[in-house]
């Protein structure tokens, strides 16, 4: 795949997301995860498929059924839409980077058992798994060669990100809806399974390093040194891992107090309210229009707290709509709707940290409750080691409740390996430098890292 990891670590990544998916979800009862290679073959290859009992206490796991798919995988030249194939939903989730959902196999245009008429029918969910290039080529993007589709234009060539792994969730039929609850959240586990094994990538990235540092002689030094140095002023992606992961933590908090407090309305729906407001108004500046569409999707891509949000909000959406209703685009009503939805929204950013909900909340006791908000409210603007390991051994408290909080945990607990991986790499760079600057052999360092 895109990503070079180890084949254990690989397989244990996809079996932990496909695990946490049919345990939460009661209507899913088949999970896959398949790998996506590199450009510009793109092999897609099945990685582990795992089966739950009709109990939901125990899971299957093997590639039992002969595919395609199954090792050694499938070219992208194989799969892709071409006139006269069989279309497949892996086709549109690797080209688009976009998620494929089969409500009715009976008529599903990318159902390959229906277009060939045999095989058991069934509904089902693909999500791809995206990484941003950026992240995954620290030291800057190869010149890679993207495969083509069949119109000869090349693919992912104009996309910030790459896909590097498809996640194939089954369901009873009927049960699933497209941007129903259960895709938004195999949408939210891909992301985390994109961390997990970003992180794996970095770590042996990190050792490799190292080692290569510890074989090299002197006049090679300052080259290693360089590349490393460069490594190293990415570290600050580590700590953008664990923004991302804490504010998940906080999504799934503010979800059980929405559930448990029996408030309707979410962040959503409120976002949703806007984009009916926007339809309504007549007139304006569609490049304007279009610009507040986008921070509205962008808005419910965030994990803020709330206090930058508000401040988001008021820069990136008010602003917008100061200007789309002035004059006579919006009436005095629909002016009305949109402050209010707007006040609503603002409201809604301190769900999660509001002392009577909370105190409402019988889900979680008291004094985790008061520790957990006081922590994940106060996210540091660096990277805090002793912030880190409380987030981590309250989420192994299972009197939390939190539905995800043992993948969080897992997930944190790689990122803190690493980023202790990551200093210890930069306090051995600066050793070597040392022995560089001084004129000596590199034998005292190789004794040091052994």
């Amino acid at each position: 795949m895109s990503l070079r990891v180890d084949k254990t670590s690989l397989e244990r990544a996809c079996k932990e997301i496909i695990e946490t998916i049919l345990f939460c979800l009661p209507n899913a009862y088949k999970g896959t995860v398949y790998s996506i290679g590199s450009p510009p073959q793109l092999i897609a290859t099945r990685v582990t498929s795992g089966i739950i009992d009709r109990e939901r206490e125990h899971i299957s796991w093997g590639l039992p059924e002969r595919s395609d798919y199954n090792p050694p995988g499938k070219a992208w030249m194989d799969y892709r839409d071409e006139p006269g194939r069989v279309l497949e939903a892996m086709a549109w989730c690797v080209e688009r980077q976009k998620s494929w959902t089969v409500e009715d196999p009976e008529t599903d245009t990318r159902s390959t058992r229906v277009q060939v008429g045999r095989g058991k029918k069934d509904s089902h969910h693909m999500e791809p798994v995206l990484i941003r290039k950026q992240d995954l080529f620290l030291e800057g993007e190869p010149n890679l060669e993207y495969p083509r589709n069949y119109e000869g234009q090349a693919i992912w060539q104009d996309t910030d990100y790459m896909v590097v792994a498809v996640i194939k969730i089954h369901f009873r039929p009927g049960t699933i809806k497209i941007d129903s609850p259960e895709t938004r959240l195999i949408k939210k586990l891909s992301r985390t399974l994109g961390t997990e094994l970003l992180s794996h990538q970095l770590r042996e990235e990190s050792l490799k390093a190292m080692r290569e540092l510890a074989q090299d002689k002197v006049n090679s030094c300052n080259i290693i040194s360089d590349s490393l140095r460069n490594t190293i002023t990415k570290s600050g992606l580590i700590f953008s891992l664990i923004k991302h992961e804490v504010g998940f933590l906080r999504d799934q908090w503010e979800e059980i107090i929405r559930e448990g407090c029996k408030i309707d309305r979410a962040k959503e729906d409120y976002i949703a309210d806007l984009e009916r407001a926007l339809d309504c108004v007549e007139g304006g500046d569609e490049r304007i229009k279009s610009e507040l569409r986008d921070a509205h999707k962008k808005f419910l891509e965030f994990s803020l707290v709330p206090e930058k949000a508000e401040k988001w909000i008021k820069v990136k959406i008010e602003g917008k709509w100061n200007r789309i209703l002035a004059g006579d685009n919006g009436n005095s009503q629909l002016k009305e709707r949109v402050w209010g939805t707007l006040e609503g929204l603002r409201r809604i950013l301190y769900l999660g940290k509001d002392s009577a909900l909370i105190s409402a909340y019988d889900g979680t006791p008291d004094e985790l409750k008061q520790e957990w908000v006081d922590l994940i409210y106060r996210m540091p603007d660096q990277f805090d080691q002793t912030f880190l390991d409380r987030v981590i051994d309250i989420l192994g408290n299972p009197r939390l409740g939190l539905p995800h909080q043992n993948k969080s945990r897992k997930s944190l607990v790689h990122l803190r390996a690493l980023a202790k991986i990551m200093g210890e790499l930069e306090e051995n760079t600066n050793v070597a430098l040392r022995q560089v600057l001084n004129g000596g052999a590199t034998n005292h360092y190789l004794r040091e890292t052994k």
